[in-house]
């Protein structure tokens, strides 16, 4: 476990490095040849996982656009209601789960009423972080396991085109947009990274209970049955920790231990904002 456990590490580290070389021309490459550009971003954190150089990129391009909320179903309706508000004065935008497939008709009617492309099939280029789920787009949009998928980072090593029936085909492509691997906030709240290979597992975890906190505290509350009452996200990670039982000899709280709980729940998507 170990072994395999360093393998990923090192795995992760070359997409990385690979990203950071390329990944500009990748995307150049992608929005030249496509006749309109879906930005896939996780619902749960729109704005972190949206690309404000690749959008000004699209714009320059005067290539159409779509902003595919990815992993809705782990998010409230309320919240997706006050996304949707927003971002959709950015492009068109529409909600997936590439799990259970909600969602799939309305992208495609969307991307044939905004592309406007008669004659031949249009050409769709997704684009978006690793682990926002745009290879699992793409798959339930086909209705089929036609685009690679992986939770490791960087899986999607080379140009794809996949028919999605009629009309639409799809280029998937590599993960494109890197990370800074220094990022551990975002590394952790993707998936990127699991809770056991961050440096600082209470730091994310802090901004885990941060964002609860301000978008739907009640969700957190209910989820590890605790009442917070004006606690800072430290304070309340202690409150979950020592409800948890998560105690060490002396009766102190085991920090690490209730931080790795909080990001596996987040990770695995038990716990849903």
């Amino acid at each position: 476990m170990i072994i395999l456990s360093y393998r990923l590490i090192l795995i992760f580290s070359c997409c990385i490095e690979q990203g950071m070389a390329s990944y500009q021309n990748i995307v150049k490459d992608v929005i030249k040849k496509a006749d309109i550009l879906l930005e896939v971003v996780d619902a749960r954190f729109p704005d972190e996982t949206r690309n404000s150089e690749v959008e000004n990129e699209i714009a320059r391009s005067r290539k159409p656009f779509i902003i595919v909320i990815n992993k809705c179903d782990l998010v409230s309706k309320e919240t997706l209601d006050k996304t949707k508000i927003r971002l959709s004065k950015i492009a068109p935008t529409v909600f997936i789960s590439s799990k259970d497939r909600s969602g799939t008709t309305i992208l495609r009617h969307k991307i044939l009423e905004i592309a406007a492309i008669k004659g031949r099939d249009i050409l769709v280029g997704s684009v978006g972080y690793p682990n926002t789920g745009k290879s699992s787009v793409i798959n339930a949009v086909t209705g089929r396991h036609r685009a690679g998928t992986s939770p490791i980072s960087g899986h999607t090593k080379g140009e794809q085109l996949v028919k999605a029936g009629s009309r639409i085909r799809f280029m998937d492509t590599p993960g494109v947009i890197p990370f800074d691997e220094n990022d551990e906030t975002i590394l952790g709240f993707l998936a990127v990274k699991d809770a056991t290979h961050l440096k600082d597992p209470t730091g994310v975890a802090m901004k885990i209970i941060e964002k609860f906190c301000t978008q739907n505290k009640t969700a957190l509350e209910s989820f590890y049955n605790v009442t917070i009452e004006g606690q800072d996200s430290y304070d309340t990670l202690i409150l979950i920790g020592r409800h948890s039982n998560y105690l060490q000899k002396k009766g102190e709280v085991d920090e690490t231990r209730t931080a790795v709980k909080i990001i596996n729940d987040w990770q695995k998507g038990l716990l849903m904002i």
